[in-house]
């Protein structure tokens, strides 16, 4: 009986040392100076402005949630499709509901201003 966990725990060895040689590598490797330009922060190549806990808008976590929420559609979608024959009318009728209470969805998320970015 426990000839049958002995690959899982395999893998969970194997798996703890790369995740242990990954964190640590870059010590190993890593410069070794330290100077004031270096430990200056950048945000995509250009030099940080103003403070590191600035508040963002609701819209920019609302585009968020609704970017998730639909893409989350996309990876139930995408099973449909491929069982899609073999599902049939039964099938194609609960994608449609499913799609149209997203589309109602967006359709009020639209009219409430949500994805409008002043």
């Amino acid at each position: 009986m426990t000839d049958q966990y002995i690959p899982i725990l395999l893998t969970f060895v194997i798996s703890g040392v790369v995740v242990l040689v990954m964190a640590n590598l870059g010590r190993l490797l890593g410069p070794k100076t330290h100077s004031a330009v270096k430990e200056e922060n950048f945000e995509c190549g250009n030099p940080a402005s103003g403070p590191a806990w600035g508040r963002f808008s609701v819209r920019f976590y609302m585009t968020a949630i609704l970017f998730i929420v639909f893409d989350i559609e996309v990876v139930f979608m995408y099973p449909w499709a491929v069982l899609f024959r073999r599902l049939g009318w039964f099938g194609f009728a609960e994608m449609l509901v499913f799609v149209g209470i997203l589309s109602l969805g967006l359709l009020y998320v639209w009219r409430k201003g949500a994805l409008e970015w002043d």
